[in-house]
């Protein structure tokens, strides 16, 4: 109990990260069944796991819904800076602890974006299907990451277990095809009208404005991709935003097949009643469902792979595997991400994650509860009580 007064936050965070391992979360689902693959698994390097705390938070911050974000950040940098004047202390320490608080969430923001770090990555039992992303971007896009290079796009997909990927510029045509060391597909993303279109395979330039007018307009940039030999897939969240009533005609059109699942932080919010009407569009006309990473350099995680089958077409020749946590964006209203998006995250925990976790956490805990002996100088735990004392025993050591 005495440990429990002193370190209220300590003992709280512990009692979470067990606490949360009695409704955990599978570490991959089918986005098209809802459960967990039977052949495909993610594979945590040893460094990730070491650092758990930080790789999963990063993670979690990186899955974030573009509104559950923003309600993210705001929550926690009032509710830390309130919490640090509130503190008791002195004027300036009470400032200080006001503003180092806001800029570490923001600190931690910057570095789910940037900072280089381990990442898990898909195993799949059966050799003979391609991991492959069918949706990512390089600095050619508008709103890549200056400097983001081809290469730097097969690395990024081959370090989380993917074989392949297209490149798909918006509006600028990714014409190569690299096979070593990494497999980097033709492809392109139109902006027309209230639509982005990922076009996939031998796609040649268009005219944009002759599809950028209306909606049957944009329509008709499916066949004119099918004269191309290239297939058309809808992006999301477009058609969920702009286009919603026009499935039916997109399926007329002759659309090749519609995203369910895309790691944006703009589309992850796309809720499963959605998801399950575009899947049953799809199965009923037999239409291909994907995953985009929809990566343009931002960020170090992925939320989606697609595994794909040699041997079958359509519907059936693509299964899409989520982290759970990104397909629960939808399932909780922004204002919640403050504490939802934490308690998502510890129960999606690994037990190798869980056990780094709570030696972490058992290690500040005896660092800071120690006590210091009666007579030594102010300091925290054990490294400043030996601290403190080899100073002691120096300053008083006889002159030699």
């Amino acid at each position: 109990m005495n440990l429990l007064r002193r370190y209220p936050i300590t003992c709280t965070l512990m009692a979470l990260v067990l606490v949360s391992a009695l409704a955990p979360l599978p570490p991959l689902v089918d986005a098209v069944s809802g459960v967990p693959p039977y052949d495909a698994d993610l594979v945590r390097p040893a460094l990730y796991t070491l650092l758990a705390p930080l790789s999963d938070v990063l993670d979690a911050l990186t899955f974030l819904s573009l509104g559950r974000a923003w309600a993210f950040l705001l929550v926690w940098v009032i509710g830390l800076a309130v919490w640090g004047l509130w503190r008791s202390g002195p004027p300036r320490r009470r400032l200080l602890r006001a503003t180092l608080g806001p800029l570490g969430v923001f600190g931690l923001g910057v570095a789910a974006v940037l900072l280089p770090r381990p990442v898990v990555r898909l195993a799949p039992a059966d050799s003979t299907l391609t991991v492959i992303d069918y949706h990512a971007h390089t600095a050619a896009s508008h709103d890549g990451r200056p400097g983001w290079t081809a290469a730097d796009l097969a690395r990024w997909h081959a370090a989380q277990g993917f074989d392949a990927s297209f490149v798909t510029d918006h509006n600028v045509i990714f014409d190569q095809s690299i096979d070593q060391p990494f497999r980097l597909l033709p492809g392109v993303e139109w902006s027309v009208y209230g639509q982005h279109i990922v076009a996939l395979g031998p796609v040649t330039l268009i005219d944009r404005a002759a599809y950028s007018r209306d909606t049957p307009g944009m329509l008709g940039l499916f066949a004119a991709l099918h004269g191309q030999g290239a297939i058309g897939i809808a992006s999301l969240p477009e058609y969920w935003r702009n286009h919603w009533d026009d499935l039916d005609r997109f399926v007329s059109a002759g659309v090749d097949g519609f995203e369910i699942v895309n790691c944006a932080p703009k589309a992850l919010g796309f809720p499963e009643p959605a998801r399950a009407r575009v899947l049953e569009l799809a199965r009923e006309h037999d239409l291909l469902v994907v995953g985009a990473s929809d990566n343009h350099g931002w960020g170090k995680a992925t939320c989606v792979w697609n595994l794909s089958s040699p041997s079958a077409h359509g519907y059936r020749s693509n299964r899409v595997l989520a982290r759970p946590i990104a397909l629960a964006q939808a399932d909780w209203q922004s204002w919640t991400a403050a504490y939802t998006q934490p308690w998502l995250m510890l129960r999606g925990l690994s037990w190798s994650e869980r056990s780094s976790w709570l030696t972490w956490i058992l290690v500040i805990l005896i660092y800071r509860a120690v006590p210091r002996r009666q007579g030594d100088p102010g300091g925290i735990g054990i490294l400043a009580r030996s601290l403190s004392l080899k100073i002691l025993r120096l300053q008083r050591s006889p002159p030699g």
